[in-house]
């Protein structure tokens, strides 16, 4: 759930907007052809989730708790022993151009790790073609040096790192105003999501005009 965003939304319109999120992002990863789509997810949340991504979505309990180890949990489950490309990235981008995604599978082709960099110092995808137990740490996890922390990890374990385009995705308030001016531009990007929004904003102005009345 997109804690960080309570501030500015109401909790229960927090898990209809991820809902769009996840939604629109299972979407984009339909879209790429060839590509087995997944959701690694806490123990208490499997049966929900099995629900809302359908029977063509494999719905899988990670091992711990934590973003750390619903990583580790991604990499331990589902690469092997022939190196197929696994690529994890959150809900949190479902406006992400399908090309970004296939030009990141195309890099890990050529790498051991692929990573996506966000503009705030983390990361919204990340790739692998083993397991790497130690790659992923609590600490740091979700904070403005999560990037840096996993290139030094990534160094010290000998791996290559190659780079998918820099992205956002939806943290705050302000990242929550920059994807609806984006999607009201295009809403085929993530159009649950863009519909949510616009009846959102519409909500929100309807609020200030009542509220603004004697």
């Amino acid at each position: 759930m997109k804690t960080r965003l309570i501030p500015s939304l109401p909790g229960e319109a927090v898990t209809a907007f991820y809902r769009c999120l996840l939604d629109d992002t299972l979407s984009l990863a339909r879209s790429l052809p060839g590509v087995e789509v997944a959701v690694m997810c806490p123990e208490p949340d499997v049966n929900e989730l099995a629900l809302l991504a359908g029977n063509d979505v494999s719905v899988v309990a990670q091992t711990g708790e934590g973003l750390a180890a619903g990583l580790t949990s991604v990499f331990a489950h589902f690469t092997d022993k022939d190196q197929r490309r696994v690529i994890a990235f959150n809900s949190d981008s479902p406006h992400l151009p399908a090309s970004v995604l296939e030009d990141a599978f195309e890099t890990l082709a050529a790498h051991d790790v692929v990573v996506g960099p966000t503009h705030d110092g983390g990361y919204y995808l990340v790739g692998a073609k083993a397991e790497h137990p130690t790659l992923f740490a609590r600490d740091g996890m979700g904070t403005n040096s999560a990037l840096d922390m996993l290139l030094s990890r990534a160094l010290s374990l000998g791996l290559s790192v190659g780079f998918a385009e820099p992205f956002y995705d939806v943290d705050v308030a302000d990242d929550l105003t920059r994807l609806a001016a984006e999607l009201r531009q295009d809403p085929t990007r993530a159009p649950r999501t863009a519909r949510w929004l616009k009846e959102w904003e519409f909500a929100a102005a309807q609020s200030r005009t009542t509220a603004g009345k004697w």
